[in-house]
């Protein structure tokens, strides 16, 4: 799944290739990906005539800024946007094309049929779900130490869980969840209430590091995920325990470890990531 860095990667090549494009028309052949309004003849009509003036973020979701009305759209597991000459033939699981004026076209497809859209009034987009759910991104001014130590010692849920959660902190996903907890020496499974000041300030730093450092390299490709123009991210050469099982780790030369977490797949150093609460 892309997770912050990956969508901010095709939120900027999206701006260059379509903002100040007008739509034509909109053809959705898979209404379920439309939430809102849950009609997707609706959603078309909608949209026809709006010219894209600005593409932002918020966590994973890519926000479409129109004349209007503002689009939402979450590309959940393997969702893509790509920008094409009308002339082009529409690959096979493309099941929304904005047509645009100019006889190009912004196709999304998606294999797995999982991701979403919404359209909202221009400035009420924050106000309903699903971004008035989101926690701050990692390197918003509102991710502080006392707002993350606050939520942490709220519950009782593993470090993990906990920083997936989506409404705590946007935009982290099972890589970066993974890479962040190795730098902060913290195990998946320390439940989050027991942490100690310090080391939520060890895992806030951490998480903000390893998102920025990712965003500049582009995001990470495992397996499907290219950004908008079928470019690679280049930060999987830096991961230091995704996807590195029985590899050695570059801190300590122990093994590398996966095992479930929540459900999730978890690579870990059990020498740098003990399990225990200090004191």
């Amino acid at each position: 799944m892309p997770e912050l860095p990956e969508v901010e990667t095709v939120r900027k090549t999206l701006k260059h290739l379509t903002v100040g494009k007008e739509i034509e028309r909109v053809s959705v052949y898979w209404g379920n990906i439309i939430k809102r309004p849950q009609d997707p003849q609706g959603f078309g009509q909608m949209l026809i005539g709006q010219t894209i003036e600005d593409i932002s973020r918020k966590g994973k979701f890519l926000i479409f800024h129109l004349n209007d009305i503002t689009l939402v759209s979450h590309l959940r597991m393997e969702g893509k946007f790509g920008v094409y000459d009308k002339s082009i033939e529409t690959p096979k699981h493309t099941h929304v094309v904005f047509h645009f004026t100019d006889a190009t076209e912004l196709r999304y497809n998606d294999v797995r049929k999982f991701g979403t859209m919404h359209v909202f009034p221009k400035g009420t987009e924050m106000k309903n779900k699903p971004l008035n759910q989101l926690g701050p991104d990692p390197f918003d001014e509102a991710f502080t130490l006392d707002y993350f130590y606050k939520k942490l010692s709220k519950t009782s849920r593993n470090m993990k869980s906990v920083l997936l959660d989506q409404s705590i902190v946007a935009g982290l996903g099972n890589i970066y969840v993974d890479e962040a907890l190795f730098r902060a020496g913290i195990h998946p499974e320390r439940i989050a209430n027991t942490l100690t000041k310090a080391e939520v300030e060890k895992v806030r730093e951490a998480s903000i590091a390893v998102i920025l450092e990712a965003i500049e390299q582009g995001g990470t490709t495992i397996r499907s995920y290219l950004n908008s123009q079928g470019e690679i991210g280049m930060f999987q050469q830096k991961l230091r325990v995704y996807g590195k099982q029985d590899s050695e780790c570059i801190q300590c030369g122990s093994l590398i470890t996966k095992s479930k977490v929540g459900g999730r797949g978890t690579h870990i150093c059990p020498l740098c990531q003990p399990l225990h609460t200090p004191g």
